[in-house]
């Protein structure tokens, strides 16, 4: 299934639970009963559930359902969210902490959503992990100095949820999420805007199709060892090496990518 589909159909659950009133807590419907309302297939429901819980949305717990986490109603877009309270340097706009369903990262209001959705879906993958390589290892001294220990127990979840990932595209949406929480740690609503472009442009079918053909197990166990190192270092609060450890990493998906490393 597309991504783009899989996203999009994440929004329309998250649109249908609020127009339900459903809020934090509430179970959503089966995935049958989703499928037959919103006339998709249960695996494009269960590739929109997978996306909704990546991003923090929604929790799964075994035997008894799908639980809402958040307030669907209060999202601009999918992954979106605010609330108040922060520390860090953003604190006067929006609180980060929440991420990845609380963060800036993914906040998209007004104008920058249209921007993003029209325009970053076809920005060349070239391009997009070249802005990658410029931006998230310069991003690791801010997280460094603000993220909370609620920014790192939901890296710690998104570190899991990539553990367990069964297949490319669960493990694919952990990474995103991952990204994101790390960006949105960052408690920089500015930076948060300028991250959700790039994150959009991983959602378009130039990117989905390059990084599927790089796929492999292999690859996928090496990302996860470069995330724990990098989630490690931000822990202690090492800037020198968390940025070296992003700036590895990335330069690893360019590699693997585009068969460079420069």
């Amino acid at each position: 299934m597309p991504a783009e589909l899989s996203y999009q159909l994440a929004e329309l659950i998250l649109a249908e639970s609020a127009r339900g009133g459903l809020g934090p807590g509430s179970r959503l419907p089966t995935e049958r009963r989703l499928a037959a309302d919103m006339g998709a297939t249960r695996t494009s429901i269960r590739h929109a559930l997978a996306v909704l819980e990546a991003q923090g949305h929604i929790s799964r717990e075994v035997g008894r359902g799908t639980f809402l986490r958040h307030d669907p109603a209060q999202r601009g877009a999918t992954g979106t969210g605010t609330a108040t309270g922060s520390s860090g340097p953003g604190a006067a706009t929006q609180d980060t902490s929440a991420a990845p369903a609380d963060s800036s990262a993914s906040d998209r209001p007004g104008q920058a959503a249209s921007v993003a959705g029209e325009a970053s879906a076809s920005f060349a993958p070239a391009d997009v992990m070249t802005i990658r390589r410029l931006l998230e290892p310069l991003a690791m001294p801010l997280v460094v100095a603000w993220a909370t220990a609620r920014d790192f127990r939901e890296m710690d979840r998104c570190l899991a949820g990539g553990d367990r990932a069964a297949s490319y595209d669960e493990f694919e949406n952990w990474d995103l999420a991952l990204h994101r929480t790390i960006m949105a740690a960052s408690h920089s609503p500015l930076l948060g805007q300028l991250y959700s472009v790039i994150e959009t442009a991983r959602h378009g079918h130039s990117w989905g199709d390059l990084k599927r053909r790089s796929a492999s197990r292999e690859r996928r166990e090496r990302y996860q060892a470069d995330h724990a190192a990098l989630v490690a270092a931000l822990r202690a609060r090492d800037s020198d090496r968390a940025t070296e450890a992003m700036r590895t990493h990335l330069s690893r998906v360019n590699n693997d990518l585009f068969g460079e490393t420069a």
